[in-house]
């Protein structure tokens, strides 16, 4: 077993406001890059059969703030394949938002989705058979 370029996987989760650290409810960009983590996991799992490692990131960018009340999606597709290595381009959208304009639980499905998080990651797994 092992993994195949074009492997993506994506996970969604809502960002709870006990994760707001600054002025607005802004989330720190370690939120997503954890869930980067989660993705590289089941990266790993579905490709190899093993949790493996996240290794480090080679680029971060964030491009846009995480909000509390924001549904995030966050994926992960393997571009390159080494003998126990794995690369990885992450990318992370907020898919809804929170919209306390229209009232304290009003949220709003973004279409298109806002692109927050780019980065490009190392996955390593054991060498087969081990």
């Amino acid at each position: 077993m092992s993994a195949t370029v074009g492997l993506t996987v994506t996970h969604r989760r809502y960002v709870p406001y006990a994760h707001a650290h600054y002025g607005g409810s802004l989330v720190d960009g370690a939120y997503t890059l954890g869930l980067f983590g989660d993705v590289a996991t089941e990266v790993a799992i579905v490709g190899d059969g093993d949790e493996g490692l996240l290794a480090g990131y080679s680029e971060v960018r964030f491009l846009a703030p995480v909000q509390a009340g924001d549904v995030l999606e966050a994926s992960c597709e393997v571009v390159r394949v080494g003998r126990r290595s794995r690369e990885l381009r992450c990318w992370a959208d907020v898919v809804a938002r929170a919209d306390p304009s229209r009232g304290a639980s009003a949220a709003t499905v973004l279409d298109p989705p806002l692109r927050v998080v780019e980065a490009t990651a190392a996955l390593v797994v054991p060498a087969t058979g081990a």
